[in-house]
């Protein structure tokens, strides 16, 4: 989960970190669509990409000269695969079924570790509060302890890579609602007694090299959880190797576009902001193609991989049918940039398939979407994702790239992190250590 950063946060880490209808039919709104005529197994080439189109987003398919291409080589995966989390994350959301409550100003009450609302319950056409309950599932979906992962942040204008480009390695720890048994029996779910903090977020720089060294930590606060007026935003430490030292940073808008990029922050996994700071809304429900378990190496394993002519597509990937929700984020901010953007997540693992944000004419301005990586696959690296105590299997469906699209310009941004992961510190001591802000001018 990355988290959100404010105006000057931008503007400074902008040169320093850089690193990083309502239809309920949705993608098939066709009359008469019974079942898609690809199956398991079918490797689909530019020729034959109308099969696809029903079980595509709209605006997807209108743009689909971004992502389709000659010599692509679209594998069907599985349909509807099993992803079920953790059994203790499973055993959690059991453990806590019924307790989470919406509250004012779509804020979480009650809510201790697990999924907070069973999705199985949810109601999209008869709940109205259908769209916050998805969205505060989408939050606390099952991760592991957070992230572990290299990244390599590229740069594309109509096609062309751009010169500049950032690469390092970055880092989240959940710090609270953890579901491992040993934190749900000491400290409701925390790793750290009176804990106050929901997570930390850390990143380094390695490249390129007039930008080394450059370290930050950001803290989420529990409290964010709760209504506006009374939610604390984030916190962030920049160390600026050039400066030689620690400039603290509150996080109080994270809506400005990264300087030189398509991103806001908010935009990283289709959605990393502040819950509260939005309405939302359930569109309805529908199956969705989309890549779900990749089957290619990228950065850190390979770094030349083709994403495309235009260097944003997945389309030499497996892509898989999956169940989908649809929801619309709309900001309460007057001042935001989005008018609204709807966010396509899946219903099982609440995974982000695709994303569109509307500018303040309700003109689509942005195409957000992301490929993942299945705990339980080994078949591209071997075993690169252990399990730990109170979680032998992962099963976490990780996201290892997010690609962002500005289809008014034709510009856009892609993260790759391949080997992003969720294995814990084995000690409380290394966390404790991570976490500090005084390490980022300590060395790592």
């Amino acid at each position: 989960m990355f988290p959100h950063v404010c105006n000057r946060l931008a503007s400074l880490l902008g040169a320093t970190l850089l690193i990083l209808l309502v239809a309920p039919a949705g993608a098939q709104e066709d009359a008469g669509v019974v079942g898609p005529t690809f199956k398991e197994g079918d490797v689909i080439g530019l020729d034959k990409i109308d099969s696809l189109r029903k079980f595509l987003p709209p605006e997807f398919w209108a743009n689909r000269d971004f992502f389709f291409y000659e010599g692509m080589r679209l594998e069907i995966g599985p349909f509807y695969r099993d992803y079920t989390p953790s059994a203790a994350y499973q055993a959690a959301s059991a453990k806590f079924d019924g307790q989470a409550k919406i509250g004012p100003d779509e804020s979480l009450e009650n809510y201790t570790a697990g999924q907070p609302f069973p999705m199985k319950e949810i109601d999209c056409q008869g709940d109205p509060k259908a769209g916050v309950k998805i969205i505060w599932d989408f939050d606390y979906q099952w991760e592991g302890d957070g992230s572990d992962t290299s990244y390599f942040y590229s740069y594309w204008d109509r096609g062309e890579q751009l010169p500049l480009y950032y690469e390092g390695t970055s880092k989240t720890i959940q710090l609270s609602h953890r579901v491992e048994p040993k934190y749900l029996a000491k400290n409701d779910g925390d790793i750290f007694r009176g804990e106050k903090r929901k997570l930390a977020f850390g990143i380094e720089v390695s490249a390129p090299f007039d930008a080394r060294g450059i370290n930050v930590m950001t803290y989420r606060y529990k409290s964010s959880d709760k209504p506006v007026s009374q939610a604390k935003n984030d916190d962030t430490w920049v160390y600026v190797p050039t400066l030689r030292r620690v400039r603290r940073i509150s996080t109080a808008q994270r809506t400005d576009a990264v300087s030189g990029t398509d991103f806001t922050f908010d935009d990283l996994r289709s959605f990393a902001g502040i819950v509260p700071q939005y309405t939302w809304q359930c569109l309805g429900e529908m199956d969705i193609l989309a890549p779900m378990n990749s089957k290619v190496k990228a950065y850190p394993y390979e770094k030349d991989h083709n994403f495309g002519p235009y260097g944003l597509s997945y389309a030499d990937d497996t892509w898989e049918l999956r169940h989908a929700v649809k929801v619309r984020m709309t900001p309460k901010a007057v001042d935001h940039p989005y008018h609204h953007k709807d966010i396509y997540i899946d219903k099982q693992t609440l995974a982000p398939l695709y994303s569109f944000a509307y500018d303040q004419k309700e003109e689509l301005w942005k195409i957000i979407w992301h490929n993942k990586r299945w705990s339980d696959d080994d078949s591209l690296t071997g075993e690169w994702y252990k399990g730990w105590e109170g979680v032998e299997k992962p099963r976490d469906l990780k996201v290892v790239s997010d690609t962002i699209v500005n289809v008014q310009t034709g510009t856009g941004n892609r993260i790759e992190f391949w080997d992003n992961e969720g294995t814990p510190y084995k000690s409380k001591g290394k966390i404790r250590r991570y976490i500090d802000v005084g390490r980022l001018t300590k060395g790592r």
